[in-house]
């Protein structure tokens, strides 16, 4: 009955957004990924964008000025992972940030001595459990390389991991197998360990390799962003991937070229 009624509401918002279909298409039209979307999906990849912002607000970082624009791009690429698992997977938190580039979280932490240290790490994102994401604009930007990466996507799979027990790159998995998501993850890491130990090319950003977390979560948006190497790389993970988020993006890119 309660989410009968969220979305009886949400409907009724929903028709007053003046958000006309030719001004999303503009903001999302410098994306790639988006372009794969066709049909009564890239319809629902449009609603579901909007829904997004009615449900999370957006918060300036250092003053940054952000257009509907922004909005309309960041929502956008925060739909794609949930598009058929559903907006819901994103209750619990309500605020993006944006800073205009790389920006340094007022972090305190206290050391074995109980004194307090300010930690001084530049981020391009980040995401806090039951807490906001936080962005940079700029590595925003940076997405629809060749390169897999996307700052969006990286955060965004991140809440997903925290919705089972924190950061541990297992999300919750439904009618998956977590026993064969634990060895296809713990295979593909150990391959990357050992091509980077080998000096050769990495399929994803060695950064995946810093804990299981970062792993989904860098492979994630590789997954979506470029699925050619996931696939090519490690097949098994690809399946994982696809099956958990119930889409196949390579079979799309293939459709669209």
């Amino acid at each position: 009955m309660f989410n009968g009624l969220r979305r009886w509401r949400e409907n009724r918002r929903l028709a007053a957004l003046a958000v006309p279909p030719e001004q999303w298409e503009a903001a999302v039209a410098g994306w790639p990924v988006a372009a794969r979307y066709q049909g009564e999906e890239r319809t629902a990849l449009r609603e579901m964008a909007l829904r997004f912002l009615l449900r999370k607000g957006f918060a300036s970082g250092a003053g940054f000025h952000i257009t509907d624009e922004m909005r309309l791009k960041i929502a956008t690429m925060a739909a794609v992972p949930v598009l058929k698992l559903g907006l819901n997977w994103y209750d619990g938190w309500y605020t993006v940030v944006l800073y205009e580039g790389a920006f340094i979280p007022n972090h305190q932490q206290p050391d074995e001595f109980g004194l307090v240290h300010e930690q001084g790490e530049v981020l391009s994102g980040e995401a806090w459990e039951q807490g906001p994401v936080i962005l940079s604009w700029e590595d925003v930007c940076a997405a629809g390389t060749e390169e897999g990466y996307n700052v969006v996507l990286h955060e965004m799979a991140h809440k997903l991991d925290m919705r089972d027990g924190g950061v541990n790159g297992a999300p919750p998995l439904g009618d998956l197998d977590a026993v064969r998501w634990h060895a296809v993850f713990t295979e593909a890491w150990e391959d990357l360990a050992a091509r980077e130990r080998n000096g050769e090319p990495l399929p994803i950003d060695g950064y995946a390799l810093e804990d299981p977390g970062e792993f989904f979560a860098v492979a994630t948006e590789v997954f979506f962003e470029v699925p050619e190497r996931i696939h090519a790389a490690w097949p098994a993970l690809y399946q994982q991937l696809s099956a958990f988020y119930r889409q196949d993006p390579l079979a799309m890119a293939r459709r669209l070229a």
